[in-house]
């Protein structure tokens, strides 16, 4: 499979000129491209391809003194440029047949667009020097920042310059079977939630650290200072870069703590199952914020590779599973309950539940993994314990409103009452690869 390496780059004053360069005649040949396209649709005539199109927007365009600037960046740049066109045009129309979900037209590029790329292929000769340094053709030797080696040699490297005004390389990898793990025997299912991110069906539970929202007050100050600056000026631009930055490291730590969770579940169990989300349904809801911030879609996306990557078993389940309404010990529907419910009793067996390791429990098993209820908070009886009963401290704890029963709406159904000795703790080591 291909995997996608990002590292740090620390252009100097004179590379990011010819970064910026390079960004902005690939940026040129998009738009015209485009707009060749456009007027030859609403002229009723045959789409242009992309070889007539190449020889005309840069072979001939590099000749005529409007466009002679063109000749200052690599061409294989402005050739990608292209490229990019055509799979968004593809995506596009796929989307129309059905193919892929539903994507919009190909739009034009601006200038003030605040993340731009550009993409060297072999062709391009690149390298990487000696002095472990990225040659790029036109920009120089750019200092590389490398966090970890590569598997492989690459085949293409994308320079990306984000709204933070940070300078990444972002390489593609061809990985090999080299990299299976050792078989092994534990089988677990995932229920994803906002009160805790994870609950596993074994009755683990990993916290959700809400990095959003423990940045509000620092986003909220630097968004403000924003507002008060006058536009069009300088101080706007620095304050929006502050913005952007503050941002980033939210969004960085956030993907840390993906990575780290994903890649300690696939290392520790054989197969995994997950349940299929509507997220973009309940980003249409109120818990529209804790949603985007919990990020279920990219952390599952890198459960999903990763077990390929390394040979495990990855299954998503349906939607519309009654998870929370069957009883894990009998399999009795016990219908809906209200969300505030977090522990219930089964009235076929008796038995006490905890709703999202029930969940848990349930969506593995839909899955067709060989799991059991073993370890998690699961009992037989006729009433539980108060919360304020089942453990003893050593100075009085005051009341809460988890002691009390009072569970606070999270979104979902994960807002759970559980000490907090049900917690393991994530591991330090850290997987940054994606899925190109």
């Amino acid at each position: 499979m291909q995997l996608r390496y990002s590292f740090r780059l620390y252009p100097s004053a004179g590379q990011c000129s010819a970064l910026s360069r390079a960004f902005g005649c690939a940026r040129v040949v998009y738009n015209d491209a485009l707009r060749a396209r456009e007027t030859a649709r609403s002229q009723g005539l045959p789409f242009p391809k992309t070889g007539d199109l190449s020889k005309a927007l840069i072979t001939e365009a590099k000749n005529a003194p409007e466009r002679a600037w063109l000749g200052e960046v690599s061409a294989v740049v402005l050739q990608q440029s292209l490229r990019d066109l055509d799979t968004a045009y593809r995506n596009f129309f796929d989307g129309l047949k059905g193919k892929r979900p539903r994507m919009g037209a190909p739009r034009y590029k601006s200038r003030k667009d605040t993340r731009q790329s550009v993409r060297f292929t072999a062709n391009a000769r690149w390298s990487i020097t000696p002095g472990r340094k990225l040659r790029l053709p036109k920009i120089g030797d750019l200092k590389v920042k490398w966090s970890r080696s590569l598997p492989s040699t690459p085949s293409t490297v994308t320079v990306v310059k984000d709204s933070a005004g940070r300078y990444f390389a972002s390489f593609v990898v061809e990985t090999g079977p080299g990299e299976l793990l050792p078989q092994s025997m534990p089988e677990v299912g995932i229920d994803l939630g906002l009160g805790h991110f994870a609950v596993l069906s074994d009755g683990t539970k990993a916290d959700s650290p809400r990095f959003l929202r423990r940045a509000a007050k620092r986003l909220k100050k630097a968004q403000r200072d924003l507002s008060r600056k006058e536009k069009g000026s300088k101080n706007r631009d620095k304050a929006r870069v502050r913005v952007a930055r503050a941002h980033a490291r939210v969004a960085d730590a956030r993907r840390e703590f993906h990575h780290q969770l994903s890649t300690k579940l696939i290392r520790e169990n054989q197969a995994v199952a997950v349940e299929d989300l509507a997220v973009k349904g309940l980003a249409r809801t109120r818990l529209a914020k804790s949603v985007h911030d919990a990020g279920w879609s990219a952390f599952v996306s890198m459960l999903e590779y990763k077990a390929a990557r390394y040979g495990r078993t990855f299954v998503r389940i349906g939607r519309f599973e009654p998870t929370s309404q069957v009883c894990s010990q009998c399999g009795v529907k016990d219908g809906p309950k209200p969300l505030h419910v977090r522990v219930w009793t089964c009235g076929a067996c008796g038995a006490v539940l905890d709703r999202d390791i029930n969940a848990a429990v349930n969506i593995a098993r839909a899955a067709g993994l060989a799991v059991s209820a073993c370890g998690a908070q699961v009992r037989p009886g006729l009433v539980p314990a108060p919360r304020g009963e089942a453990g003893t401290h050593s100075t009085p704890q005051p009341a809460t409103a988890r002691q009390a029963g009072i569970a606070v709406l999270q979104g979902g159904e994960d807002v759970n009452c559980v000490p907090q000795a049900a917690l393991r703790p994530v591991p330090q080591r850290v997987d940054r690869q994606h899925s190109a």
